[in-house]
């Protein structure tokens, strides 16, 4: 199998001939970290899917306007992230959830979830990471997970650099207090 190689795809997408091909190889590359992405911050296996099949549909219809100015991954991510705080504030909206609320429904779906399968530790975890509030949570997603240098979280938010770091640590305290707490 070929590397995955972003300038040539870049090009490829350019070309009317190729970019069909171009973009199942973009599809393939990147479904798996974006779908993770997606689902840790809705959560729910349907639901991420849906939004990784509402990204890349995206993606795909507004191929035109990428320049290539940032990275292919970098667009993907910011394309998927709107997505979600799209959706997100749908559910909210709809259920009509308080803001004081939301920390427990979201538990809620995380422990009822039957794609769930990590262990008591991993479940405390996810907990914690659910009490941050919805931009930490991204950062400390992006950054714990993904293993995303500041300055990609930074092209992908539209936050510096310093703001990244200051939430992520601010994000990492608040989730060791919580675990501390429920030790």
């Amino acid at each position: 199998m070929k590397t995955f190689n972003e300038k040539e795809i870049i090009l490829q997408l350019q070309d009317p001939e190729l970019q069909r091909q171009a973009f199942e190889k973009v599809v393939k590359t990147y479904s798996e970290q974006l779908y993770w992405q997606i689902r840790r911050l809705v959560l729910s296996h349907d639901d991420a899917n849906d939004l990784l099949q509402n990204t890349f549909l995206n993606a795909w219809k507004n191929l035109e306007y990428f320049r290539g100015d940032a990275k292919l991954s970098t667009w993907l991510y910011r394309i998927a992230l709107n997505e979600c705080l799209c959706f997100l504030n749908k559910q909210r909206a709809h259920n009509k959830i308080s803001l004081d609320n939301e920390e427990g429904t979201t538990i809620y779906k995380l422990e009822s979830d039957s794609y769930f399968d990590g262990d008591e530790a991993r479940l405390l975890f996810e907990k914690a990471i659910q009490t941050l509030p919805e931009k930490q949570r991204i950062i400390f997603n992006l950054k714990y997970f993904q293993e995303m240098k500041y300055e990609e979280i930074s092209a992908i938010l539209g936050t510096s650099v310093g703001a990244l770091k200051a939430s992520y640590h601010h994000a990492v305290k608040k989730i060791e207090e919580f675990l501390q707490q429920h030790d």
